[in-house]
């Protein structure tokens, strides 16, 4: 049957992408704005002061939480890192707390709510389920947070999963559209020493998974939205040189990236050798199953 779903950062790479999908296969979506709506099937809220009208989200069915401040889009300050933060705490307390209050008159909603694989820290050649612990730093202090921000919805009974996505593989934005200008330059050696662990995922089978859990319900706590099978960087980053015929021999030393990048280094640097333990044991089939296939689908879709 259609649903009604609740998007927050639709005009962003996944949400965007998630949108067009579901309303493609027939279900109505209905998106959350911090402007003034300027379309019928936007609605506003204010995540910073907690502002959502339960009425603007009748008859929903799921939300799918995905806004919040881009980790990599600027330089870990210490005022970009409380950012980073509240903007995931708050977002998600706003939906949480609003889907609450529908619970309480009777209205079931679905939430799917954003987080990422930065939970698990750097765990060198470590196998990470949904059932291993907590890693050290920043990112994983920030999803600890922004996990526990979907308790409100919890306690009211709803249907809740936390999505610890990895690095996302987009023709456009995403993991790869900081990469693929310099491999096609020939700058596409190992990232420090190019052994960490790096769990890729298209963005079709992202949101693919995204939708897989609107429709399954019964998937509740934290689910890995990651690829099937985690590569190495140096071996993505061969990968990506032979699809484009661009040699991957020039190192990035550590140094060099944290220079760059900052705080954002870690995301990049460090092994998190994730695996879709909930999603394949759901029945959910990655489209991609192997760098090699998400490389040649991304690269297709380029200009």
């Amino acid at each position: 049957m259609p649903q009604r779903v609740a998007i927050t950062g639709a005009s962003g790479l996944i949400g965007g992408a998630l949108s067009a999908f579901l309303t493609a296969r027939g279900d109505e979506v209905v998106r959350l704005v911090r402007r003034p709506p300027s379309a019928p099937d936007e609605v506003q809220w204010d995540p910073t002061k907690g502002r959502l009208d339960p009425a603007d989200l009748a008859a929903v069915t799921a939300a799918v939480h995905l806004a919040g401040a881009g980790v990599g889009d600027k330089r870990w300050t210490p005022s970009y890192q409380q950012q980073i933060l509240a903007s995931r705490v708050d977002g998600t307390t706003t939906i949480a707390t609003t889907l609450a209050t529908l619970a309480a008159q009777g209205q079931q909603v679905r939430l799917v709510s954003g987080a990422a694989v930065g939970f698990y820290g750097d765990r060198g050649d470590e196998v990470l389920t949904e059932e291993s612990t907590a890693g050290e730093g920043f990112l994983s202090e920030v999803v600890r947070a922004w996990e526990a921000a979907a308790d409100p919805a919890r306690a009211a009974g709803l249907s809740v999963a936390t999505t610890r996505t990895g690095l996302v593989f987009a023709p456009d934005g995403g993991a790869l559209s900081r990469m693929l200008p310099l491999a096609r330059l020939g700058i596409n050696g190992p990232l420090g020493n190019g052994r960490q662990w790096w769990p890729w995922i298209s963005l079709r089978d992202t949101v693919a998974a995204l939708a897989h859990l609107v429709d399954h319900p019964e998937i509740q706590g934290p689910v890995n939205v990651v690829g099937p099978h985690p590569d190495h960087q140096v071996d993505i980053a061969r990968e990506l040189g032979r699809q484009i015929h661009r040699p991957a021999v020039l190192p990035a030393p550590a140094f060099g990236i944290k220079l760059v990048l900052g705080g954002f280094s870690d995301e990049v640097l460090t092994s998190k050798r994730a695996v879709p333990a909930k999603l394949t044991d759901s029945g959910f089939i990655h489209q991609d199953q192997s760098a090699e296939s998400a490389l040649r689908w991304v690269l297709s879709q380029q200009p």
